[in-house]
């Protein structure tokens, strides 16, 4: 049984997760979500702009697990921030899920050129206080639009899903979400489709010692970080593998050394400076 967290407003959430970017809507996604369901994994996370949230929904409803069981994240995409734009956008992923609630929801970029992440953030509130999803948070977020969130809304973002992995380790913002009792959830946590993170010599060396794959190493340095961890894959034996790590535990020696990999290199967007619709 993997380990779970607790959000800032008493939710309990799954410490690892299968992501589901890329993957198609139909039998791939749905392939995806079974086998990560089969592997032991409770918590699924999709996006609207993903475009895949029905096939999310149909491998859930097809699972034979209580609703309960699974931790279901969704997100607004950045064309549909706004007030009322928001409020639609949630019915509409809610439909495509087929769920009567959503466990968390997240403005999934904050935009800053657009400047509507206030007003969509009122938006999750009133979604929130409504009962129709049990937790909200953000994706994307850097301290300062995280300031002023917390400056001018009355929520406290109970996640901050952001690119993490051991080249970008987000320190300082690691640092400021605990001072704020904000968890934090890492995506691509191994270093993207397009990094080379896993042809790091270390990891591989580290995995001889513990019988493991570097990607096992890395997202095991995840969770001993005490991150939410979303690996994504389509490949069930990846899957299962991505999972089984929770039989062996890095040293605190291997710990240091992975962290000093750092070099602060992001493979995905920067959200100061994304301004995709």
């Amino acid at each position: 049984m993997q380990p779970t967290i607790t959000l800032n407003n008493g939710v309990t959430m799954p410490q690892i997760g299968l992501g589901v970017w890329q993957a198609k809507d139909g039998q791939e996604v749905e392939t995806a979500v079974s086998s990560a369901l089969a592997s032991g994994y409770r918590l699924i996370d999709t996006a609207a702009v993903y475009g895949n949230e029905s096939g999310v929904g149909r491998a859930i409803a097809n699972s034979g697990i209580p609703r309960e069981d699974i931790f279901i994240t969704t997100k607004v995409w950045n064309a549909d921030q706004g007030y009322d734009e928001t409020l639609a956008a949630f019915d509409k992923s809610l439909e495509r899920l087929g769920l009567e609630y959503i466990d968390l929801y997240l403005i999934h970029w904050p935009v800053p050129a657009k400047d509507k992440y206030i007003d969509t953030w009122r938006a999750l509130e009133k979604l929130y206080s409504d009962g129709k999803v049990r937790a909200i948070g953000v994706s994307n977020f850097t301290i300062e639009y995280l300031e002023r969130l917390l400056n001018e809304t009355t929520v406290i973002p109970a996640v901050n899903q952001v690119e993490l992995h051991p080249r970008l380790s987000q320190v300082a913002l690691r640092s400021y979400c605990t001072e704020h009792a904000i968890a934090v959830e890492s995506y691509s946590p191994l270093g993207g489709t397009g990094g080379d993170l896993l042809n790091e010599p270390l990891f591989s060396e580290i995995g001889q010692k513990y019988d493991k794959s570097a990607a096992q190493v890395v997202l095991r340095w995840h969770i001993q970080n005490s991150l939410v961890v979303i690996p994504k894959s389509v490949t069930p034996e990846r899957i299962a593998q991505n999972i089984d790590i929770f039989d062996f535990e890095l040293s605190s020696d291997d710990m240091a050394r992975i962290a000093a990999l750092n070099t602060n290199t992001r493979v995905g967007s920067n959200p100061e400076t994304a301004n995709f619709t």
